[in-house]
């Protein structure tokens, strides 16, 4: 459970701003996104291996 303590003369707008980040860093919401629909260990494997790919190439057009 996230628990966000509001300092005095701080405003509700901040307080929902620090707790909206401290949510996202704890990445339930990517987490349930992920588990939504079932994929395939091949189709893991699959997109890991393209994010790969993509990386090297960046990396490599970044050296030359």
């Amino acid at each position: 459970m996230i628990i966000i303590r509001v300092k005095e003369g701080e405003s509700i707008d901040r307080a929902l701003r620090r707790y909206k980040k401290k949510f996202e860093k704890t990445g339930v919401l990517k987490e349930k996104r992920r588990r939504m629909f079932y994929k395939k260990p091949s189709e893991v494997n699959k997109e890991v291996m393209k994010k790969a790919v993509n990386r090297q190439r960046h990396f490599a057009n970044e050296n030359y």
